[in-house]
């Protein structure tokens, strides 16, 4: 690396809000509630994004929305609360209850390659309409009063550079405080390599932040992406399912991989937030999805795979998960 350029614990700044180090945890959709962006910075993240939530949700005030999507904890800040949407005013309005539910950026996603997002004409279908996505950009800054940064893609399909064209519209006319930037087509889904090159492409036209995403599926692939792109941050999204330590490694807190024990108690911490969050009933249900990220981490067998994604009993849970302490037989 050389003399000037940062390293990735170097604090920086996205639109005037300090940013302790140059490691983020991205919007995962269905997932980044509190308490996986909490955990994030727990384990050294400098800012971690909510999942996407629907702008029309929050303008309409809808219930569960409001009760699970918008709930932020006091040690999670800074934190960016990632909203999507097709029409302006909404996107004014939604920035605004964001806004007053105390986060301290707002994201707009344009980058969602999933179908039944593009269809409503949001995520990555801005990228044909960036007319659209400049005035969504600009009515979040509005509404909201807060800096606005932009999630999106290098392009719908391969060889597109409509993603790229609208980071910097958005930079120059929208005034984003930041891009972040998956350089992969939206059709390419999470298959190929990521263009670096393009990314460090845009970071030399750009005067805001790029932060890169995308590939980053471990520490070490995190680190090459950083070089490769000229990025001023990364973004780790899937790389940091069931392995919260890749925060810590790259900002030197880790050199060696987490214990057993580590990882056992990590997981009964999850599961706590969970019911916490959602209650004991429907948190069980909820960490189906969480609990094989954590399988060959705590040396599950077999049986207790099937049984923690069976299980109906939360309590049922912990004890197959504390026995792994210890790998015994659990009667």
């Amino acid at each position: 690396m050389s003399a000037t350029r940062p390293e990735l614990t170097d604090p920086f700044e996205i639109g005037g809000v300090p940013i302790a180090n140059r490691v983020l945890l991205a919007p995962l959709a269905g997932i980044g509630n509190w308490f996986v962006r909490l955990q994030a910075k727990r384990h050294g993240a400098g800012l971690a994004v909510s999942e996407m939530v629907s702008s029309f949700a929050l303008h309409y005030r809808n219930e569960r929305t409001l009760r699970e999507l918008l709930v932020l904890h006091p040690e999670e800040h800074p934190v960016s609360i990632q909203l999507f949407g097709h029409d302006a005013e909404i996107m004014r309005s939604g920035a605004a209850i964001a806004a007053e539910a105390g986060a301290d950026l707002i994201d707009i996603n344009m980058g969602c390659p999933v179908p039944k997002v593009r269809k409503t004409g949001a995520g990555a279908q801005l990228l044909r309409d960036p007319d659209l996505a400049v005035a969504l950009a600009v009515a979040a800054r509005e509404g909201s009063g807060l800096p606005v940064t932009v999630k999106l893609r290098s392009g719908i399909e391969a060889g597109d550079r409509s993603g790229f064209d609208l980071a910097i519209r958005l930079a120059e006319e929208a005034g984003v405080a930041a891009i972040g930037f998956h350089p992969r087509a939206a059709t390419k889904g999470h298959k190929g390599k990521p263009d670096y090159a393009l990314t460090r492409e845009l970071t030399e036209r750009l005067a805001v932040p790029v932060i890169v995403s995308g590939g980053l599926a471990d520490a070490d692939a995190a680190r090459r992406a950083y070089e490769e792109s000229g990025a001023d941050a990364v973004m780790i999204a899937r790389g940091s399912l069931g392995n919260p330590w890749v925060f810590e490694e790259l900002i030197g807190r880790r050199a060696a991989p987490p214990s057993r024990e580590e990882i056992v108690a990590e997981l009964l911490w999850v599961l706590d937030r969970a019911e916490e969050h959602l209650g004991a009933e429907r948190a069980q249900r909820y960490l189906r999805k969480f609990y094989p990220w954590y399988f060959d981490g705590i040396g599950a067998s077999a049986q207790v795979r099937d049984e923690l994604q069976r299980s109906a009993d939360l309590d049922r849970a912990r004890a197959l998960i504390a026995a792994a302490r210890t790998p015994v037989p659990v009667a």
